[in-house]
């Protein structure tokens, strides 16, 4: 493969291109997680993968339950399906504890005070309360346990961790800004699918299909960055996966490392532990060093191919935000998409990627203009930090066409700032 086959892949398996997915669940079960601290931008990362959600149809998912938003991975805030928490959180935890044991110390989060934060917490949203931070705080403080700045923080994410809270229905602020609850986790996985087999070999398989499965090709590093697991167990996990999936993971070498990917004709249903490996169109298929199965065909490695363009060739642009998961999902590898994001601004530059046919090629943020409590329209800066070159009109046309796109998601009147540059 070479850097553009590397692009498309990614750019394909995360449904920046076509086929995307119908709704906003069917996007977060391909990516199995997505990094959202940043609510806003957290929905259009899955709205952008569909054919057409909104960012009511997000956050509707969100209030229902069907989509959460909790500590896990790494850990910091993702979107997690329903159907995938309870075996991912159970994967998860062990390592989520030994990332926080340092800031537990710092802020006098022992075993004990866990734990009667633990009951507090439970007691507080029993019976189908769903609480903010501040009322989560106040039951905390008047238990006697330190809930302030910090250690307020953790002792909620270390609930959510161990399985005692998870995202509830989120609530408007005065401001009209949706902010988050926190609800039992029981109740809101109640209407998860079950899983025939929950075992930790099973889950690993399962990661390591939907990981790579969407974000390939990446590397053994990539993907224990990306999910907090060691590289050790995403090596044991390959092997599980083979075994359960066969041919449900390819293998390239190439620019000094190995990669993995779904070959072309594998099928993009989610895996989860006990729920079957997904289908695979060509049974028995095989993967040839050096070579790559697609579409009934057999091609070389890195035998010329078109970019990450939209499909009638032109220029595309995406507007990306830093923590998207096609900027997120990979570490040693990061560097195909040609930049260092996610990084701090300088000045007033905007911290959220432009893409020009997956490429780095600018920055861009969205500003809400406000009548009272209600926004009235949206404006993006969007900046480009290299020369357009002789294409330059198509990519103001592909500019022009993300622009309204991203007014369809929001639902409201969206323009350029400043225009026409």
């Amino acid at each position: 493969m070479d850097s553009q086959e590397v692009l498309r892949t990614r750019l394909a398996g995360q449904q920046l291109r076509e086929p995307r997915a119908s709704t906003a669940e069917e996007a977060l079960r391909n990516l199995l997680a997505v990094q959202a601290q940043e609510f806003p931008y957290a929905r259009w990362s899955l709205a952008q993968r569909t054919t057409g959600a909104t960012a009511q149809d997000v956050e509707r998912a969100v209030a229902d339950g069907r989509i959460l938003r909790t500590h896990i991975l790494r850990p910091t805030w993702h979107f997690v399906h329903r159907d995938d928490l309870p075996w991912l959180r159970a994967l998860s935890e062990p390592r989520l504890h030994q990332a926080n044991a340092g800031t537990y110390r710092r802020t006098g989060i022992d075993d004990g005070a866990a734990s009667r934060s633990a009951d507090v917490l439970a007691e507080a949203v029993a019976g189908g309360f769903h609480l903010t931070r501040g009322q989560l705080a106040d039951r905390l403080q008047t238990a006697g346990l330190p809930a302030r700045g910090l250690a307020l923080a953790y002792l909620i994410m270390h609930a959510e961790i161990s399985g005692v809270l998870v995202s509830g229905t989120p609530v408007r602020s005065p401001g009209g800004a949706l902010r988050q609850t926190y609800a039992a986790f029981d109740e809101r996985v109640a209407g998860a699918a079950p899983a025939a087999v929950f075992s930790r070999e099973e889950s690993l398989a399962a990661l390591v299909l939907r990981y790579f499965g969407s974000r390939g090709p990446a590397t053994v590093r990539d993907c224990a960055d990306w999910s907090g697991l060691t590289m050790t167990d995403v090596r044991k996990g390959l092997v599980l996966a083979d075994e359960i999936a066969p041919g449900g993971i390819a293998a390239a070498s190439f620019d000094g490392a190995d990669f993995y990917f779904r070959p072309a004709g594998y099928g993009r249903e989610a895996p989860r532990p006990g729920g079957g490996p997904g289908r695979v169109c060509e049974p028995g298929q095989v993967r040839e060093p050096g070579r790559v199965r697609e579409a009934g065909r057999v091609r070389e490695a890195g035998q010329a191919r078109e970019p990450g363009q939209a499909g009638d060739g032109r220029p595309q642009i995406d507007l990306v935000q830093c923590y998207d998961e096609y900027v997120m999902g990979y570490s040693a590898s990061r560097h195909y998409f040609g930049g260092t994001a996610p990084a701090y601004p300088f000045g007033d530059n905007p911290m959220h990627v432009v893409l020009l046919d997956g490429v780095l090629a600018g920055s861009w943020r969205h500003s809400m203009v406000r009548r009272g409590s209600a926004a009235e329209r949206c404006e993006l800066d969007i900046r480009f930090s290299r020369p357009l070159g002789h294409a330059a009109g198509q990519v103001v046309e592909a500019v022009e066409a993300a622009v309204a796109r991203y007014g369809e998601f929001l639902g409201m009147p969206t323009v350029r700032i400043p225009a026409g540059t």
